[in-house]
């Protein structure tokens, strides 16, 4: 009987080797843009991608060498192009910038995204209301607005937004954050239907409290503010980067070929309170 169990460890690691050896080769040959990819989320995804073997275009208004370093490291592929999504003419260079360098796109992960000032509604500003929601859900719209067509001419691409619980449920003094990601999830719906036939899926991520530099902004690195975090979430801790990253190359592996124009909650459990 022991013989048999150990047997049957042993091939259920080899399974197990197997599945990740080829897991790493499903994006082979494929080129993802990941916005907001020099830190936390767009970091780990952009990481995550490479792993699978995908040429990374890595896009943010803040040039951080630390993840294209960590993809060549790895024996990746990666460019870096600087750029501030809620601008078009940004937008427009960040596609044309990796159409001319691997000839094609693949996958899109909009994550670029800032969480605005603490502020009620009648006390948010109208600067901050614009730059937020210019952010968050314009700059996804521009994303779209130029990705999707570059997919289209090939027949075939997959493209996730960054939501947040935030876009499922309200979170007081954050007026403008919590609006651009529900517009974000309602974009993502429309998105998708009008695709569905056209070899393009589309879907989102609505990460819940993530260990990233947005957190420790939000708590001021008190570390009594992050445990009220942690035990908001029915799991007792905050998420990790790698967590939604893992769910993002999901959304955009075969394995989901049925799904699209979906929310899909990474979040310990928050929002099913």
């Amino acid at each position: 009987m022991a013989a048999e169990e150990i047997k049957n460890e042993d091939i259920t690691g080899l399974m197990i080797l197997k599945t990740n050896l080829i897991m790493e080769k499903t994006f082979e040959n494929k080129v993802a843009i990941v916005t907001g990819g020099s830190f936390g989320i767009g970091k780990a995804t952009a990481l995550a991608f490479s792993g699978r073997g995908a040429k990374v275009v890595i896009a943010d208004l803040v040039e951080d060498s630390e993840t294209y370093n960590a993809i060549v490291a790895g024996g990746g592929e990666a460019i870096f192009v600087k750029c501030d999504v809620s601008k078009t003419a940004d937008v427009k260079k960040l596609v044309e910038s990796t159409i001319s360098t691997y000839g094609r796109l693949d996958y899109a992960f909009n994550n670029a995204g800032i969480e605005g000032i603490s502020a009620p509604v009648q006390d948010c500003t109208e600067d901050n209301w614009d730059r937020t929601v210019g952010v968050n859900l314009k700059g996804i719209w521009l994303c779209m607005k130029y990705e999707i067509p570059e997919m289209l001419k090939q027949g075939k691409g997959v493209i996730v937004n960054c939501a947040s619980i935030a876009g499922l449920v309200g979170f007081p003094g954050l007026p403008a954050y919590v609006a651009s990601k529900h517009g974000v999830i309602g974009l993502t719906k429309t998105s998708a239907l009008e695709c569905a036939k056209l070899g393009v899926r589309v879907n989102a991520v609505c990460p819940g409290a993530i260990k990233t530099a947005m957190i420790d902004r939000i708590t001021g690195n008190k570390k009594e503010a992050e445990e009220q975090f942690a035990n908001m979430e029915p799991i007792g801790r905050l998420g990790n980067p790698d967590e939604v990253a893992n769910a993002v190359i999901w959304l955009c592996s075969d394995e989901a070929s049925f799904v699209t124009g979906h929310a899909m909650t990474v979040d310990g459990g928050w929002v099913a309170q």
